[in-house]
């Protein structure tokens, strides 16, 4: 085959022109196409399945007893009329329990969160703790337990200041078994759950040497996922003794492992299946539940189920840390950002789950927006506290990050008297720079140059900044805000798919990264089908279930587009070369002489022909190996994504209620593999962060009780609340993703908190460093505003 010819195979194959390296989206077929997602159809028609939908009628229903104090031993635990109840099949407590740690992360081994729970433990540590699970075969039964099991109770003192934490004389883990596997800085004596601090060039002298410096502290409140499917999980014991585990989660090889630690039982013991989620949010990259059935179903055989309350998954679930963030940001006179210096204490509560891990993002995901700092300083603390424990969310830190740093350039533009877009446009990484505080990476692919243009354009900036009175008693102000995220965690993540060929020709993919409603079967799908010149159709995907599918470290990071999209490309590679040899073999000729054009190989020296089909067929039914190819995929890099985005926000003087208006976003995500649902993305992600800015809080009592307990107490916003929401993409060429593209799901949430109070400073004059920008806060400010 000429240079030439095989130039046009490989455009063809994975959309990537070998002679310019770059992705032309005129060749693509599939890719770079709104196509319905592969699901649509059952999801339009009810037809969805899941969990809930798959346990048994008959299956043991499992609830928790939880603690009514945010810190205490338990003394004593009389569980007797509980168990004398009809229809109750257990009743559990620490006492029944193994004596050994594990984290409920879901990361990849070894967990960088340290191993600090039981299943059941003597001592509580938060209001809402497990104290016992009680199993019984109906709910009534269940209930009616649980408020007929006695406990006494040493109560303790509790840390809840998390600024108070640190060296705190009250512990929250002073048990000696705490271990952590990686070094993260932890000391349990010392309530530290991580602790590190990096940097380049000297920030104190650098600092010194600046006209202007911005030293302010911002504060960003636990947020709940608020997924509309609670946590739950189903658990049957096989005909071969094997704990089977049906559950709504993200990260289904990890629960594996999670539950093999907790039940002190070989993972080879346990299968996880992952049927359809109703959203996750990094909510369920925390096995919050799944250990109460199986430990139901190790002890009992029997199947059990747990389905969280609402209030549960409000009080005992994985919201988003908690942090406080100090900021010294320094420029020159003309604006040029010459040093930033960052420090972060974050709020992990009770348990370690994803402590060590998001805190990092906050510097790491926004310190690198700025690159042309002369010095960096990032330095972080974890800490216990006896409030619920923290998780993953969206964003994963990076968004009390990027509040902090961006608020603070918006400061330093007011103090200059500059543009604050302007500031940003001198300022900005752009493609070729080496970032700062991003592990020595280069932006490879960035067109936040254009995205900010764009957003300019699309809300009227020049024409509406800073703020416009409305002559109602209202004023309306716009404010900007830039973010970057990731592409998976480079050198730990990892994506795997096998595709094989039926009989017939038609493929199966199975894939183990998890489909939480976000489409990534739908856009996996779209992969292979670019690169084996087949339609959709022809794929049937497969979800995950960790006895069948190749391992994924599951849908978290941002890491499905990028790395399983390469893992697809690469194993479709392999799989386009299977299928040359075995249809030249049935042909008679070399594999050098066919070219597989998806629906036939074609031999180029005589025009014979063999079609998909047959070839499909003839495996099957003529004794031949399994035509099949697996790949696997980790990258040593994590590009990322940037977006800009304009918020205009009205402000009502008289009482300080703010009203969104319009959110005008433009995200780089490299090659947009399917437009549509990519706008969908970013438009949830920033419906969440506007609830952020402006609704939701996690409030605790002077004692730890959770007052926000359901959707009455914590506020979430509707359609109503969000104003106009605009998205458009300005598409870099990232040359190591799949066709160009890089990660896009969590960097839609960063941009709305700096921006909206960017908008409420523009309007108001008043800065809001603390999150969230309530009416009250707006209309107090204001007022001190006045009063000076």
């Amino acid at each position: 085959m000429s240079e030439k010819e095989q130039t046009a195979v490989n455009t063809r194959k994975t959309g990537t022109n070998t002679e310019s390296g770059r992705c032309d989206l005129t060749k693509l077929r599939v890719v770079n196409h709104s196509v319905p997602k592969v699901d649509s159809g059952s999801l339009v028609a009810g037809k969805a399945v899941y969990t809930n939908d798959l346990a048994p009628s008959d299956c043991l229903i499992v609830k928790v007893l939880r603690s009514p104090h945010a810190h205490a031993l338990i003394r004593g635990i009389d569980t007797e009329k509980a168990k004398a109840v009809p229809g109750i099949e257990c009743v559990f407590t620490y006492k029944d329990c193994p004596d050994k740690r594990f984290t409920l992360a879901g990361q990849t081994y070894p967990e960088p969160s340290p191993y600090d729970r039981l299943i059941l433990d003597q001592r509580v540590r938060f209001v809402g703790d497990a104290v016992a699970i009680v199993a019984g075969t109906s709910e009534e039964a269940v209930k009616k337990a649980l408020k007929l099991i006695k406990v006494k109770y040493e109560v303790l003192e509790p840390v809840l200041d998390f600024r108070k934490a640190l060296d705190n004389p009250v512990l929250v883990h002073p048990e000696d078994n705490w271990r952590s596997l990686a070094p993260v800085g932890a000391d349990n004596k010392r309530n530290l759950c991580a602790h590190q601090e990096s940097g380049s060039g000297d920030i104190e002298a650098v600092l010194a040497s600046c006209d202007y410096v911005i030293d302010r502290v911002y504060h960003t409140q636990a947020n709940q996922q608020a997924m509309m499917e609670t946590f739950r999980a189903y658990t049957y014991a096989d005909t071969y003794g094997r704990l089977n585990v049906v559950s709504s989660t993200q990260v289904p090889f990890h629960v594996r492992r999670i539950l093999a630690n907790a039940l002190d039982i070989p993972k080879s013991k346990v299968r996880v299946i992952k049927p359809r989620i109703g959203g996750g949010f990094g909510a369920k990259q925390t096995a919050v539940c799944e250990v109460y059935p199986a430990f139901v179903t190790w002890m009992t055989g029997k199947p059990a189920k747990i389905i969280y309350t609402r209030e549960e998954s409000l009080i005992a679930s994985s919201p988003r840390h908690e942090m406080e963030m100090h900021v010294r940001v320094g420029a020159d006179k003309e604006g040029h950002i010459r040093g930033i210096d960052l420090y972060t204490l974050s709020n992990t509560g009770a348990y370690g789950e994803h402590g060590p891990t998001t805190v990092g993002l906050s510097g790491h995901k926004s310190i690198p927006l700025y690159g042309q700092a002369e010095a960096f300083r990032f330095t972080y603390d974890v800490v216990y506290t006896n409030v619920m424990s923290a998780g993953a969310y969206r964003g994963y830190g990076a968004t009390q990050g990027i509040f902090a740093v961006e608020s603070a350039v918006n400061e330093l533009a007011q103090e200059l008297g500059m543009d604050p877009t302007v500031l940003r446009e001198m300022n900005m990484v752009r493609e070729g720079q080496i970032m700062p505080a991003y592990y020595g990476e280069r932006a490879n692919s960035c067109a936040l140059d254009r995205c900010l243009a764009r957003a300019k354009e699309m809300i009227g900036w020049e024409e509406k900044y800073p703020c416009r009175d409305m002559g109602n008693g209202k004023v309306r102000g716009v404010g900007v805000a830039m973010a970057m995220q990731g592409s998976g965690i480079a050198g730990v993540d990892t994506g795997s798919v096998a595709i094989k060929v039926n009989d017939d020709g038609f493929y199966s993919l199975m894939v183990g990264a998890t489909d939480m409603g976000t489409g990534c079967d739908t856009i996996l799908t779209q992969m292979a089908a670019e690169c084996l010149d087949c339609e959709m159709s022809d794929i049937v995907v497969h979800g995950v279930d960790t006895d069948n599918s190749p391992y994924d470290t599951g849908s978290y990071a941002s890491s499905t587009t990028y790395v399983t999209g390469r893992a697809v490309v690469k194993t479709c590679e392999s799989l386009r070369k299977k299928i040359c040899e075995r249809g030249a073999e049935y042909l008679g000729c070399s594999p050098e002489d066919v070219e597989f054009d998806g629906e036939k190989v074609l031999s180029l020296a005589n025009g014979e022909s063999i079609s998909r089909k047959e070839i499909g067929n003839r495996v099957m039914c003529s004794s031949n190996e399994p035509l099949s190819a697996s790949g696997a995929f980790s990258s040593p890099t994590s590009p990322p994504p940037f977006m800009a985005a304009i918020a205009e926000v009205e402000i009502d003087k008289e009482t300080g209620e703010v009203e969104m208006v319009d959110y005008a976003a433009v995200v780089d995500c490299g090659t947009v593999v399917n437009p549509a649902l990519a706008r969908i993305q970013t438009e949830g992600g920033i419906a969440q962060g506007i609830g952020m800015s402006l609704f939701e809080d996690v409030v605790y009592s002077e004692k730890g009780k959770n007052y926000s307990n359901s959707f009455m107490q914590y506020k979430i916003p509707t359609r109503l609340d969000v104003g106009t929401i605009r998205v458009e993409f300005e598409s870099s060429y990232e040359p190591t993703g799949p066709f160009g593209a890089k990660s896009i799901g969590e960097i839609v949430i960063n941009t709305p908190s700096p921006a909206i109070a960017n908008a409420i400073q523009n309007a108001t004059g008043v800065i809001l460093r603390d999150l969230p920008m309530t009416a009250e806060k707006v209309y107090m400010e204001m007022k001190k505003a006045e009063q000076q």
